[in-house]
């Protein structure tokens, strides 16, 4: 799985930090650093991550033989 955060959209909420501290974790109070590629163990954690950001910054690309990108939405 391939994550991608459009940083200029995060707004610093950190509910992905919450969700997926594995994944996700802020450094100082509003600056997000991530993992690009976690572990597929974490696929649930980081796409409830993704599903709870506020402003919709995080897209989660599943890589092994699907290839449709999943957009971070509550829908």
């Amino acid at each position: 799985m391939r994550v991608v955060v459009d940083l200029s959209r995060c707004e610093g909420y950190a509910q992905c930090a919450f969700l997926a501290p594995d994944a996700f974790r802020m450094h100082g109070e509003e600056a997000l650093m991530y993992d690009p590629m976690p572990d597929d163990a974490l696929r649930d954690q980081v796409l409830r991550a993704a599903a709870a950001c506020p402003v919709q910054a995080i897209l989660v690309d599943r890589l092994e033989g699907r290839d449709v990108p999943v957009e971070a939405s509550a829908s």
